[in-house]
């Protein structure tokens, strides 16, 4: 799956860390969605991700 994590997480001027703090995920987590395609991951994460950016889930993962 094809996200635009790092361009959101980069906007909001957080680092994978702090991201990975705000969204109560690990930053292996972050950093695999963030370097590789085709990731499987659950709807709750990506609700925690978006979140703590504060955007929708559909920006980060769903919008091309």
């Amino acid at each position: 799956m094809a996200n635009k994590l790092k361009l959101y997480r980069e906007k909001a001027g957080l680092t994978q860390q702090e991201l990975a703090k705000k969204a109560n995920v690990s930053i292996s987590t972050i950093l695999t969605l963030e370097t590789q395609e085709n990731v499987s991951v659950t709807y709750d994460i990506m609700k925690r991700l978006a979140k703590g950016l504060g955007v929708k889930v559909k920006n980060i993962f769903f919008d091309k």
